[in-house]
């Protein structure tokens, strides 16, 4: 995980909460000398179910708390740094990269009971309602952080992961997995950044060039700057 950064004395133009893949984002803004906070608070796995719980008393409505000690602790100094006293103040759009860890929901094992003959899951149950509720169930946490984000108000937009399967992840179930958090995530009213068509091959999956050397499942600074470029198209 990479280190979560501080703005320069200019007025942050966003506030950058996610996992390991946010760190590609907090990268290429730094190197652009554009001011932001945040960065990556916790891996993937932390941010599908039970990370969070919503913190409404008289002395601090509209706020969220990370269960998490490292990932509460770095979000209270974004806060500090805004000068607000939660969530609902911080007066600047989110960008988020929670619940898109598909190649969590994707690991072969959890599979096994559903595959055909052919060691394959069929397409027919990757397009399925069964399917669907199992996956968003899987992230049930992440899109009510979301949902919490955006009836406070807030602009949120969340960028999707890089397109790469690690081996122990079943391909075929990551690609449908994500499809179907994209959709949830999108119904909620968030905009969802999806980089696809820039930055994959032919066979759906990232280009090497955008791809982190000798790892699995991260992009690397070039990523992080289409991330960025789109975000800035986007009025950030």
């Amino acid at each position: 995980m990479r280190t979560p950064s501080l703005t320069t004395t200019a007025p942050a133009r966003f506030l950058l909460l996610g996992d390991s893949h946010a760190g590609p984002i907090g990268q290429a803004a730094r190197a652009a000398g554009l001011p932001f906070l945040g960065g990556p608070i916790g891996a993937g796995r932390e941010f599908t179910d039970r990370f969070f719980t919503v913190r409404d008393t008289p002395t601090a409505a509209n706020d969220i708390v990370f269960h998490s000690a490292e990932a509460e602790d770095h979000y209270r100094r974004f806060l500090k740094e805004l000068e607000v006293g939660g969530l609902a103040e911080v007066g600047i759009p989110l960008v988020a990269t929670f619940g898109f860890c598909a190649h969590f929901v994707a690991l072969r094992e959890n599979w096994d009971l559903y595959r055909d003959s052919s060691g394959a899951v069929p397409p027919a149950f990757l397009a399925s309602p069964l399917f669907g509720a199992v996956v968003r169930a899987a992230v049930r946490d992440a899109l009510a952080f979301y949902r919490y984000g955006v009836g406070l108000g807030l602009r949120v937009l969340a960028v999707m992961p890089p397109q790469r399967v690690p081996g122990q992840s079943d391909h075929a179930v990551f690609m449908a997995a994500q499809e179907h958090i994209r959709l949830a995530v999108e119904d909620l009213g968030v905009e969802v950044v999806d980089l696809r068509p820039r930055t994959t091959g032919p066979d759906g999956l990232q280009r090497p060039a955008l791809c982190e050397a000798d790892d699995e499942i991260h992009g690397n600074l070039a990523f992080g700057r289409i991330v960025l470029a789109e975000l800035l198209d986007r009025g950030l």
